[in-house]
């Protein structure tokens, strides 16, 4: 048959083809739907939740001595204090340890090392973080913080944040790693070139050039350390009441041990008909923290990128 005797007939694809396409179409627009709404039930049952305890509690309550749900008094500012200070302590541990583990595995290990170090240490990241809420009060206060601070509480909150630091290690030093690695080799070469030690080249061209992607661990790390339940569950002793204190060394409830404590019902056994609801106002206010970090981030990402 010559290229004038094809007709449009010939040119369509068989109608069983075209079936699968079709349904195969259909499956995937039906599993994007399906997101969608699951996204939007949650958002909307937390958010109903979020307004009928905010609708019905009274204001003074909000900011009172302290989180004692089943007594009515559900002090914000010490679950946000709380949580604030043993994100910093997780971020002042996991940052310079995370970034120093990239910039290794980026500028200065072999090969054949980083092929086997950084799955490994990827790997960490797959530890439960209930482990290391054990490990925090098993090992890290009483063979470690004891020792520098006599009067510190069993549970405590600087324990807390440095277990919740390790846990986000493997995560800043995997993200700042391919930041690092996406960086040109040519800005490598340029300043070795010029007579640029290695170290050099490392912090004053790699890091620089590298810093939206920096930035970006940075803040995916806070958020996942704001977000963390069971470390500082375990770790800091915060269950479902927390008296307001500024000490790192007592302990302290944070929005997501309250969060846990509130969803296991242990506040339903007696007292404020509010306390169970108060669980949806804490969710709905640290998705919105984690929203304005995710936004934060997005708008300091940007305006560092560099384009090569």
């Amino acid at each position: 048959m010559t290229q004038d005797q094809l007709t449009a007939a010939d040119l369509q694809t068989s109608r069983m083809r075209r079936v699968r396409s079709h349904t195969v179409r259909w499956l995937f627009m039906t599993a994007a739907t399906v997101t969608v709404l699951v996204s939007a039930l949650i958002i909307w049952t937390v958010a109903s939740g979020a307004w009928t305890f905010i609708s019905q509690v009274e204001l003074t309550r909000l900011t009172d001595i302290g989180w004692f749900p089943r007594r009515g008094l559900f002090d914000l500012t010490t679950l946000l204090v709380n949580s604030v200070q043993i994100s910093v302590i997780a971020m002042a541990v996991a940052v310079p340890s995370g970034f120093g583990a990239a910039i290794y595995l980026s500028e200065y290990a072999h090969p054949r090392v980083r092929r086997v170090m950084k799955p490994t240490l990827e790997l960490l990241a797959s530890v439960p973080s209930v482990v290391l809420g054990v490990f925090a009060i098993s090992f890290i206060t009483p063979s470690i913080l004891t020792n520098f601070f006599s009067e510190i509480n069993f549970f405590n909150k600087l324990a807390a944040g440095i277990a919740v630091g390790l846990l986000v290690i493997p995560l800043i030093a995997s993200i700042s790693e391919d930041a690092l690695r996406a960086v040109p080799a040519a800005l490598r070469e340029a300043s070795a070139g010029l007579g640029a030690r290695r170290v050099t080249t490392s912090i004053r061209v790699v890091l620089p050039a590298a810093m939206s992607g920096l930035m970006a661990a940075t803040i995916v790390g806070f958020s996942r350390a704001i977000g963390e339940t069971m470390v500082v569950t375990i770790a800091s002793g915060g269950g479902d009441t927390s008296l307001f204190n500024l000490s790192l060394f007592e302990s302290g409830g944070t929005l997501t041990s309250a969060m846990a404590a509130l969803g296991l019902g242990t506040d339903q056994v007696a007292g404020n008909n509010l306390a169970f609801q108060s669980l949806y106002f804490l969710g709905a206010l640290l998705f919105a923290m984690t929203l304005v970090l995710n936004m934060a981030g997005d708008v300091i990402v940007r305006r560092l990128q560099n384009r090569y």
